[in-house]
């Protein structure tokens, strides 16, 4: 049996509110069995300004904002995107600089940079995690769970004197204000913020199969904050790439003995034990994730590219449609039920679901692909 791994980026999950573990995280740690690491971690330089930002701050005070604040400005300028033009591009967390120089990046790397700016500016900054609905995607047979960050922005430090002031703060989210609509949103520490990055790279790395590497940005994202759960799941997939299956398990268990409705980690450690042979031990999790997940990530989606290998392009359809209901932003998805639509000849329908995929792509390069994707189907409608 083909077993699918779920790993997710950090920026996914708040840490849960529960206890410390009582033998912290250094036991879930196996450094001698990976080779040191070739991509610089640097977490120090994640909030690190270049030249070229310092400029830009310089410029946007002096651009006819005498009568605003810094705080005022800067909101304006990334929610207007006036000064500063951001794509959002989940293919790689970045540093602040990475982001400004790229002018790309995803949620995370937005609100890096953001802050970044901000603390030049000697603004306040609060992160936040916004209960959003997960949003997954997929890497071969890795599945990644994407939620959401944003920041606020408040007075300068010289004058936040009296505790937080709710009037004088500013949200800057990179979301449509629809998205965020009655979503409720948690205070996280900077620290969280860091993990968040470093379990971010660390799933990116998994994802290019550089295990080495993915190890030890997971290790320092649990040094980080030892609160933060997805790092020992990311830490836990890593494992079991690396083929360490006792390891993997010991971390699997450790985010189910802190948060026992985990579906991530249940699904991961249920794959583990049924790896070792004990198919009891894993039959007994899978029956409980059963309970709660009756239909995991991709469950339609992948029932529907069954379909489509067997030539039964209505059924793909109808279970492309079905996935759809529950995650209507997800770029492939909308590829899928266009390659459908184009196999029943309903090209018309086919190109409103390649037009889909390519305005909820999340990175330039799908971006591209599905663009030529549309372009040949335009082209082979032409008399």
């Amino acid at each position: 049996m083909r077993h699918f791994i779920i790993a997710f980026l950090s920026f996914s999950l708040l840490a849960c509110a529960s206890p410390k573990p009582q033998q912290g995280a250094q036991y879930l740690l196996n450094d001698q069995l990976f080779a040191p690491t070739q991509t610089p971690i640097d977490a120090e330089n994640i909030f690190a300004l270049n030249d070229e930002m310092r400029l830009y701050l310089e410029a946007l005070l002096n651009k006819k904002n005498q009568n605003k604040s810094a705080q005022l400005t800067l909101f304006e300028a990334l929610r207007n995107q006036a000064y500063l033009r951001i794509e959002y591009d989940s293919a790689m967390t970045k540093k602040a600089v990475q982001t400004f120089e790229s002018r790309s990046g995803n949620c995370l790397s937005l609100v890096i940079m953001t802050a970044a700016l901000a603390k030049q500016l000697k603004l306040t900054v609060q992160y936040q995690n916004v209960d959003v609905e997960q949003a997954w995607s997929s890497n071969g047979d890795l599945h990644f769970s994407a939620g959401h960050v944003n920041i606020i922005l408040g007075k300068k430090d010289n004058i936040w004197r009296e505790g937080y002031d709710a009037s004088a703060s500013l949200l800057i989210d990179f979301l449509p204000p629809d998205e965020l609509r009655g979503q409720k949103a948690k205070q996280i520490h900077e620290n969280t913020i860091v993990a968040m990055y470093m379990n971010n790279r660390a799933a990116e790395l998994l994802a290019n199969k550089q295990i080495d590497d993915a190890y030890w940005f997971a290790r320092e994202a649990i040094l980080r904050d030892p609160e933060f759960l997805s790092a020992y799941n990311t830490m836990g997939v890593i494992y079991l790439r690396h083929h360490n299956l006792p390891q993997a398990e010991q971390n699997f268990r450790a985010v189910l003995l802190r948060d026992q409705k985990n579906t991530m980690a249940m699904h991961n450690l249920a794959a583990t034990l049924g790896l070792q042979e004990r198919q009891p031990e894993a039959a007994l999790w899978q029956a409980q994730l059963k309970k709660l997940q009756p239909s995991p990530p991709f469950y339609y989606l992948n029932l529907g590219k069954l379909a489509m290998d067997q030539g039964d392009y209505q059924k793909a359809k109808a279970l492309f449609l079905k996935e759809l209901e529950r995650d209507p932003y997800y770029h492939e998805l909308h590829f899928w039920l266009g390659l459908a639509h184009f196999h029943l000849g309903e090209l018309k329908l086919a190109t409103e679901q390649l037009i889909s995929a390519r305005d909820n792509s999340t990175s330039s390069d799908s971006y591209q692909l599905y663009r030529a994707k549309l372009d040949r189907i335009n082209s082979s409608v032409r008399p």
